[in-house]
C-alpha cells in the first residue's frame, strides 16, 4: 500500500506539529469546559454520567479510513450508537465543529462532547467473509489435531486432552459426551486413518471419539461409536458421500458424516454459548469485528438470538447463513422463525447456504473431468444440478441471498446455472441479470476454488460474488497440481488477482476458520505473497510464491476484508470503511499497515499483533489489558483454563 501524497512518516513523525499544537487546544478546551473532569472517557461517557456525552473523538496517530485511501484523518467522532459522526483529516478541524453543528459531530462547541488522544494506527475493522461460529467455539474446547504429522501424534494429543479433562466426575470420552477434535489430514499423516488405530492405545480403548478432518468434509470415529451402527445398516455406496474401508473402517465424508452426526450427542443451548463466547473473545484477538457464518441451523439460530441480546459478551458481528437441519432442503417456516436484522448491527439473518460438493483434499469436489492423481473418481456432487437449482430459485422467491459452496469446477458450473436460474425467476423483464444481483439479490459461491474459464465469463457476466479463502491456496498448493494437473491448475484453480482485474468481479476474501486460523492479517498474506502464512514459504519450502500472478496487492487484500465483505452482505458504506454514518468499527495498529506489511522483505505482514479492536465504539479487546491480566494470573492462560 503506497504512503498517501505528502503523507506523514513513520513513527513520531506522524503526530507532526499540526497535530500535537491541536491537541493542546483541543485539551485547553476541553478544561474550560469540563473543569473538574479528569479526561477519562469511562467517567464521561458513560449511561450513569451526570455529563450529557452525546459524542466522543478520537484522534490516533494515523488513521486510514479504507483501503487503498488517498488520505488519511487524525481523528472521528462515534455517538452514543456506536456510529462515525464525524471524521477529521485535520486535528485543527476538531476546533471548529461544534456549535455550528449542535454537537451532533462531536466537535468542540458545547459542554456534551469530549476528545480523547491516543497513539497507534487505525485501520478499518476487518470482517471475515466466510467462517463457523460454533464451530470455532468447540474446536477451542476440542482436540486441536492441526499439523500432527502421524497417527502416534494424533493419538499423543487426544490422550494428552482426555487426562487434561480428566480429572473427578468427568463424563469426556463417553456415550454422553464424545471427545472431539478437528484439523487431521491423511496427506499430513501419511495414511488413511481407521477406528483400530485409536482402539489400539489402552488409554482410548473403549473411549467415544469423534475427529473432523481439516477440511471438516470427513469424520474419524473410535470403535466405539461404530458399534453404536448395526452392521447391516451401513449402506454400500452413499449419494454424496464415502464411506472408507481401507485400511479399515472408520472415516465417513460429506454425505455419509450424516449416519455418525444422527447418533452425536450435541451441546446443549449453553454450551454452545460458551462456544460462542470463547470463540468471540479469539476473533478480537485478531482485529476481527465481524464474521459471515457460513451455514447455521435454525435451532442453533435460536440460541444466537438470545445469546446477542447479552451486550456484555456479544461483541461480534455476526452476518449469518441458515443451513437447514437437513442439508440442502426448503425449509421456509424454520427460516422465517429466525429471520432477523438487528438495527445495531451485531446480527443479522437474511441469507441461505446450500452445498454442491465436497473439499479437494479427499478428492470429494466434483470435476468436469477425472482427478489427475485418481483418474477413477471425478469427486461428489452433494445434490444434483436440478434439485440445486430449484433449492435456489425457491430461496431467491422466498426473499433470501443464496449462497453455494462450490469446489470442483463442475459443482461451481452447476452453482452458477443454479443462481442464474434464479435471476432470471425473480428479476423484472427490461432488467439485465447483472444489474439485479448488484442491485437486489448479492448471490455468491462460497469457495469458488476450481471454475472453468467459460464459467468465469459467466461469473462475470452474472456479476456472482466469489467468497474466498486465500489461506485456501496456500494450504492446498503442497497437493492441488497432483489433483488438477498443471494445466487445470494455471487456468482455473485457487484465482484471485485475474477476478479483480480481467473479471472485474469484487471478491469477498476470509478463512474458512476453523478450517484455517482466522488471523485475517495472515489472509492477507497469503493473498499478497502467494506463501504459508506459517512457514512463510512457497510451495517447495523456497521464497518463491505459489502462481504469483494471481496474488493481490496490499490494498485489495484488505478490500477483500472490509468493503468486499460489506458488498457480499448489502452494508457497503456501513462496514469496513471508516465514514460518516458507518458503524464505528476500527483496529488500531503499532504502526501503518504498509509499513508493518513492508518489513521483513514482507514478512511483517504475517507477524502482525493487534493492539485494540473496537466495535461499535466499544473496546473489546487491548492487548496491554490482556498481558496484564495474564501477569496476575501468573503467565499464560488458555481459554479452556478462562472458561
Amino acid at each position: 500500500m503506497a504512503p498517501p501524497p505528502n503523507s506523514r512518516s513513520p513513527g513520531v513523525l506522524y503526530w507532526g506539529p499540526r497535530l500535537f499544537l491541536g491537541s493542546l487546544a483541543i485539551a485547553f478546551l476541553i478544561h474550560l469546559n469540563h473543569p473538574a473532569s479528569s479526561f477519562s472517557l469511562s467517567s464521561l461517557f458513560s449511561p450513569n454520567s451526570e455529563s450529557a456525552i452525546t459524542a466522543i473523538t478520537y484522534c490516533y496517530t494515523s488513521i486510514l479510513t479504507s483501503a487503498g485511501s488517498s488520505s488519511e484523518a487524525d481523528c472521528f467522532s462515534i455517538s452514543p450508537d456506536g456510529k462515525f459522526t464525524k471524521v477529521f483529516h485535520s486535528a485543527e478541524d476538531v476546533l471548529v465543529v461544534g456549535d455550528n453543528d449542535n454537537n451532533e459531530g462531536g466537535g468542540m462547541g458545547g459542554s456534551s462532547a469530549v476528545v480523547e488522544m491516543k497513539e497507534g494506527h487505525v485501520i478499518p475493522g476487518i470482517w471475515d467473509g466466510h467462517g463457523h461460529l460454533i464451530q470455532y467455539g468447540e474446536f477451542l474446547h476440542s482436540v486441536d489435531l492441526f499439523g500432527a504429522s502421524s497417527v502416534e501424534m494424533v493419538r499423543e494429543r487426544v490422550r494428552g486432552y482426555l487426562k487434561e479433562r480428566g480429572g473427578e466426575g468427568s463424563d469426556v470420552g463417553s456415550k454422553e459426551n464424545w471427545a472431539r477434535g478437528v484439523g487431521w489430514d491423511q496427506m499430513v499423516l501419511g495414511e488413511m486413518p481407521s477406528a483400530a488405530m485409536l482402539e489400539s492405545d489402552p488409554a482410548l480403548k473403549g473411549k467415544y471419539i469423534m475427529l473432523d478432518r481439516v477440511d471438516v468434509h470427513c469424520t474419524w470415529v473410535s470403535q466405539a461409536i461404530l458399534d453404536l451402527i448395526p452392521p447391516e445398516s451401513l449402506p454400500e455406496d452413499v449419494p454424496g458421500g464415502e464411506i472408507i474401508r481401507e485400511p479399515g473402517m472408520g472415516v465417513f465424508c460429506d454425505n455419509a458424516m450424516d449416519i455418525i452426526t444422527s447418533l452425536w450427542p450435541k451441546p446443549d443451548a449453553e454450551r454452545k454459548k460458551t462456544f460462542l463466547k470463547s470463540a468471540m473473545k479469539e476473533l478480537h484477538k485478531v482485529g476481527l469485528v465481524g464474521m459471515n457464518d457460513a451455514g447455521v441451523t435454525p435451532t442453533d439460530l435460536k440460541v444466537y438470538e438470545e445469546a446477542s441480546r447479552n451486550e456484555d459478551w456479544w461483541t461480534l458481528r455476526v452476518y449469518a447463513m441458515i443451513e437447514c437441519g437437513e442439508r440442502n432442503v426448503f425449509c421456509p417456516l424454520k427460516a422465517d422463525s429466525v429471520k432477523t436484522q438487528h438495527e445495531d448491527g451485531m446480527l443479522t439473518i437474511r441469507s441461505v447456504k446450500l452445498f454442491a460438493d465436497g473439499a479437494l483434499g479427499s478428492w470429494g469436489s466434483a470435476m468436469i473431468d477425472p482427478y489427475s492423481d485418481k483418474p477413477s473418481t471425478r469427486g461428489s456432487l452433494l445434490v444434483n444440478g436440478s434439485t440445486l437449482e430449484s433449492l435456489a430459485r425457491s430461496w431467491s422467491n422466498a426473499g433470501y441471498q443464496v449462497n453455494i459452496h462450490a469446489i470442483g469446477d463442475l459443482a461451481n458450473r452447476y452453482a452458477i446455472d443454479a443462481l442464474e436460474a434464479a435471476l432470471k425467476d425473480s428479476c423484472p423483464k427490461g432488467t439485465s441479470l447483472k444489474d439485479c444481483q448488484n442491485q437486489s439479490h448479492r448471490f455468491r459461491i462460497e469457495h469458488s476454488q476450481i471454475i472453468h474459464p467459460t464459467d468465469q465469463a459467466r461469473i462475470r457476466d452474472l456479476g456472482i460474488i466469489p467468497s474466498i479463502q486465500p489461506t485456501h491456496a496456500t494450504s492446498d498448493m503442497a497437493y492441488a497440481e497432483s489433483r488438477l494437473g498443471p494445466e487445470r491448475t494455471r487456468t482455473e484453480a485457487y484465482r484471485m488477482r485475474s477476478l479483480i482485474h480481467e473479471l472485474k468481479v469484487q471478491p469477498v476474501l476470509g478463512s474458512d476458520f476453523p478450517v484455517e486460523p482466522p488471523n485475517p492479517f495472515e489472509g492477507m498474506y497469503a493473498a499478497v505473497t502467494r506463501k504459508n502464512p506459517h512457514t512463510g514459504k512457497g510451495v517447495d519450502g523456497d521464497n518463491k510464491g505459489w502462481y504469483e500472478e494471481e496474488a493481490l496487492s496490499l490494498e485489495e487484500a484488505l478490500a477483500g476484508f472490509t468493503e468486499g465483505v460489506a458488498g457480499g452482505m448489502f452494508t457497503e458504506g456501513k462496514t469496513g470503511v471508516i465514514r460518516e454514518g458507518a458503524f464505528a468499527d476500527w483496529v488500531v495498529l503499532d504502526e501503518p499497515l504498509e509499513v508493518l506489511a513492508a518489513r521483513e522483505g514482507g514478512e511483517g505482514l504475517r507477524k502482525i499483533k493487534v493492539r485494540e479492536t473496537w466495535v461499535g465504539g466499544r473496546k473489546v479487546y487491548d492487548r496491554e489489558e490482556e498481558a496484564s491480566e495474564k501477569v496476575v494470573n501468573g503467565g499464560e492462560e488458555g481459554v479452556r483454563e478462562d472458561l
